[in-house]
C-alpha cells in the first residue's frame, strides 16, 4: 500500500524539515500529521527493536499492564486499535476479543502488523485512517486502545471526541503515552535524555536524527498525566485508573464513557 499524500521517500520528506522545521512541523495541525506519518513511514521496519531498546524492555512490560486493567472487558470484545504501529498491542488484545481492529495513518507500519498478525488472521482487521476520523460507526466498539497515539495527532481533543464518539455507552478506553513530568528539574532531565538518545538512534539507524529526536518535541509541546486524566473527564469519560512511570513521563490511564 503506497503513502497517498506524497510518492517521495519518507526519508527525503524527513530530512527536509531541520530542528526548527520540527517545531513548527509539530506546531501546526495542518502540517503535523502528514509529518509525523511520514517519520514513521521511515522508522516501521526497526520500530520494535527501538521501542524495546530504548525503553530497556519496559515497552512489552507497560502493554501487559494496560491489557491487565483492562482484564476481562477484552472478552468476545470488538476492540479498536488507534495508532496500531506494528501490532503489538493489537495482538494482546486480540487473544481475548471477538473482533479487533487496527488503524494506523502509516501505510509501512499496516505492513508490519500484518506481517505480526498474518494477513488472513481471524477476526483481525487493519485498514488505514487517523484519530481526526476514525473510520468506524458511531458506538460500535467495546473496547479502544492507543498506544503512543494520542501525543502525535493533530489535535488530540478531536481525538478524544472520535473515540468517545465510536464507543458504546458505557465502553473502555486505554491509553499509553509519553508525558511531560510535572517536577521540573525531572521534566528538563527526561527531555534531554530522549532528545540526545532519541537522535543518535535516529542517526546510526536511519540517517536522520528526527526519526526520533521528534518524540522529545513531541512530549514539549503535550501535557502531563494529570492534564490528560482531565481532558478524559472534560470529553466524557470517567477515569478508572491512572498509572504513571519513569517519574510521569509515562502514563497508562483507563476510563470509561458515561452515557
Amino acid at each position: 500500500m503506497k503513502h497517498s499524500a506524497s510518492k517521495r521517500d519518507p526519508s527525503t520528506k524527513v530530512a527536509d524539515t531541520g530542528h526548527v522545521g520540527v517545531n513548527r512541523a509539530l506546531a501546526d495541525p495542518q502540517v503535523k500529521q502528514e509529518y509525523v506519518t511520514a517519520l514513521f513511514d521511515l522508522v516501521a521496519p526497526r520500530y520494535d527493536r527501538f521501542t524495546r531498546w530504548f525503553s530497556y524492555g519496559m515497552d512489552a512490560g507497560w502493554k501487559r499492564e494496560l491489557c491487565y486493567l483492562i482484564g476481562r472487558r477484552f472478552e468476545r470484545a470488538v476492540t479498536l486499535d488507534l495508532a496500531c504501529g506494528t501490532g503489538d498491542l493489537l495482538t494482546l488484545a486480540s487473544s481475548a476479543a471477538r473482533t479487533t481492529i487496527g488503524v494506523d495513518p502509516s501505510s509501512a507500519m499496516l505492513l508490519e502488523a500484518r506481517a505480526r498478525n498474518g494477513s488472513n488472521t481471524p477476526g483481525v482487521c487493519l485498514c488505514r485512517g487517523t484519530m481526526m476520523r476514525i473510520p468506524v460507526r458511531d458506538t460500535s466498539i467495546d473496547v479502544v486502545t492507543v498506544g503512543y497515539g494520542l501525543r502525535n495527532t493533530p489535535a488530540y481533543a478531536t481525538g478524544l471526541r472520535e473515540i468517545h464518539r465510536v464507543l458504546k455507552p458505557g465502553g473502555h478506553v486505554a491509553t499509553l503515552d509519553f508525558y511531560r513530568p510535572t517536577t521540573p528539574l525531572w521534566n528538563q532531565i527526561f527531555l534531554a535524555y530522549l532528545s540526545l538518545s532519541g537522535k543518535l538512534y535516529g542517526l546510526l539507524w536511519h540517517g536522520e536524527p528526527a526519526a526520533y529526536g521528534y518524540i522529545a518535541t513531541s512530549i514539549r509541546q503535550y501535557m502531563s498525566a494529570e492534564e490528560f486524566a482531565r481532558a478524559l473527564n472534560d470529553t466524557g469519560f470517567v477515569v478508572e485508573a491512572v498509572r504513571t512511570k519513569l517519574g510521569g513521563g509515562i502514563g497508562i490511564h483507563i476510563a470509561r464513557k458515561v452515557g
